[in-house]
């Protein structure tokens, strides 16, 4: 449930099969150096997520308890959510928890025909009252399993059926109950606010390469993506160029550079461009970066954050950041 939290299922999976390998239950996370508990999660973003993750088995470890299987002591947890402590508990302990993620508010917004932002606090209420009302009837029938089943229902029919895109309302089994299908407002529903701009940025990266070592640094703990590790980057001003910022910035000739190519990502609202240089030798400046030469070896170990695990891939070779 914690990687599943806006990240889709079929991407889930084989992380979720490596890391049940790596770390098969909660002493084991518990113990775990973090740098390790980050290389499995690399690649899954948000990775505050498997901090908090970590932290809350550490705190169950010292207490010396089971994982709580009501949605008040998941709550307690860091990391856990309304809608993460209402997955848990309905589907691991079948109690009659509420859940609403964006998969079940289309449904329910489509269902009972509710214009509007779902993050306005009045529709986001009526909305969990919804979702309760739904899973306490759940719970009156004498399936045990009632509870997993309805909440993990809705979940799915707003996944393959009640699509955001091109729903299939001919195929849904709520469709004769469905209000919004009869005043042919689905496709308007649910409304949201108004997306951010995007942010254009431009960096420049530095690849360099010194007797067979990589040159990385690690992000400060407080920063995004805090604790991965990366090939050393400075942000770009509008018109310059990245050859001439980073000789100036490293105290070496433009000259001892070769430009790669470009990568792009983003992160929240920023559309992020990076120029990638490597460079021959070790720069002259740059030891107060908290730089460190890696070997290949040490390299494919490290967490990386995600745009530079794509530098290594198409760059340095697969191997240089799977491990």
């Amino acid at each position: 449930e914690i990687m599943l939290q806006q990240t889709q299922v079929r991407t889930v999976i084989p992380y979720w099969e490596r890391w049940m390998q790596a770390l098969p239950d909660v002493p084991a996370l518990a113990r775990a150096p973090e740098e390790r508990v980050l290389k499995l999660w690399e690649g899954l973003g948000y990775y505050s997520r498997a901090r908090n993750l970590q932290r809350a088995a550490r705190l169950l470890v010292e207490r010396g308890a089971a994982v709580p299987d009501t949605v008040e002591g998941l709550l307690e947890l860091p990391g856990i959510g309304r809608y993460t402590a209402g997955a848990i508990a309905s589907i691991a302990f079948l109690r009659p928890a509420p859940i609403l993620d964006g998969n079940v508010i289309r449904v329910l917004t489509r269902l009972f025909a509710l214009g509007g932002d779902p993050k306005a606090s009045r529709l986001n209420a009526r909305l969990w009252t919804l979702a309760e009302d739904l899973v306490e009837a759940a719970a009156s029938t004498a399936d045990p399993l009632a509870c997993s089943a309805s909440n993990q229902g809705l979940m799915e029919l707003g996944a393959l059926i009640c699509t955001p895109k091109d729903p299939c309302c001919g195929e849904c089994p709520l469709e004769p109950h469905c209000r919004g299908r009869a005043l042919g407002r689905v496709p308007r529903l649910p409304g949201g606010s108004r997306r951010a701009t995007a942010v254009p940025l431009r960096r420049v990266v530095v690849v360099a390469e010194h007797r067979g070592r990589r040159w990385v640094r690690q992000r400060p703990a407080d920063a995004v993506n805090g604790g991965f590790w990366e090939f050393p980057e400075r942000d770009l001003a509008e018109g310059s160029e990245a050859l001439q910022v980073a000789a100036d910035w490293l105290g070496t000739s433009p000259s001892r550079f070769e430009a790669l190519g470009q990568v792009r990502h983003a992160i929240t609202r920023h559309r992020i461009l990076l120029d990638v240089l490597r460079l021959r030798g070790a720069p002259r400046r740059g030891a107060a970066m908290s730089a460190r030469w890696v070997s290949p070896q040490q390299l494919a170990a490290l967490p990386l954050t995600g745009a530079h695990r794509r530098i290594a891939r198409r760059f340095l070779g697969r191997s240089a950041a799977t491990r």
